[in-house]
């Protein structure tokens, strides 16, 4: 059982504060995504739990505290038919279904979308798109 905490304060934590913060929320559940906070020292600090797991969670002398500074962004897209490709490249997200060629920012927008006659590769490089279909090559710098 494991809790990762993001501190929402600016502050240094010293070392073994793992065991203070153990304590304090010993016998809480805690979910992922929830902000908690933690009184010490008359003071209220919060914290967003990043990881809870499982979740919830009940912590306990056993459960594992860390503390992290970034954060898991995570989000899924879904589609109708059988994606058969996906290539990263600097903008975003390249994907082939079928003989269609998607494009998708980092946000999960659709920025670019076109079937082509005999599709037969995609490639990524920097922030361009190459798409190989029949004779033709065709670029594209979304």
């Amino acid at each position: 059982m494991k809790v990762v905490l993001k501190p929402l304060f600016e502050a240094e934590l010293p070392a073994g504060f793992e065991d203070i913060v153990r304590e304090k929320l010993r016998g809480r559940e805690l979910k992922t995504g929830e902000t908690v906070e933690v009184e010490l020292l008359g003071k209220p600090l919060p914290f967003k739990v990043l990881l809870a797991e499982p979740s919830p969670l009940k912590v306990d002398k056993g459960t594992k505290i860390e503390f992290s500074a970034g954060e898991v962004e995570e989000f899924t897209l879904e589609f109708e038919g059988e994606v058969d490709d996906a290539i990263p490249f600097a903008k975003g997200l390249v994907l082939v279904i079928g003989s269609e060629v998607r494009i998708y920012n980092w946000s999960g927008q659709k920025v670019y979308s076109r079937e082509f006659e005999n599709l037969k590769k995609v490639r990524a490089a920097g922030e361009k798109v190459v798409v190989v279909h029949g004779e033709k090559v065709t670029v594209v710098e979304p």
